[in-house]
């Protein structure tokens, strides 16, 4: 079954699908980073949101990170986008 699903060509669909993940990939990442970098900031306790701002952070984080991916991004996209199409057995066209 393997051998017959790496047989099938590589279509434009495949390789839409291949830029929407690589993207949704590089949002994560983001995010992560996003995480961490708030992680890392000392917060004193007269300016800090208390338990809700604990309990919202990450979900910030994350929509830092699918910000970034809408716009510029990190430049990863295309390098995981062209990793997920080798993979698939396709090639990525040159742009």
């Amino acid at each position: 079954m393997a051998d017959a699903v790496s047989a099938l060509p590589v279509t434009s669909r495949a390789t839409g699908s291949a830029a929407k993940v690589a993207r949704e990939f590089e949002g994560v990442f983001a995010g992560q980073i996003a995480k961490i970098m708030m992680e890392s900031v000392e917060m004193d306790g007269d300016f800090t949101g208390g338990s809700g701002e604990s309990m919202f952070r990450g979900i910030l984080a994350e929509q830092i990170g699918a910000q970034i991916a809408k716009g510029r991004g990190l430049g990863l996209a295309s390098a995981v986008e062209a990793q997920i199409i080798r993979m698939q057995g396709g090639e990525k066209d040159a742009q």
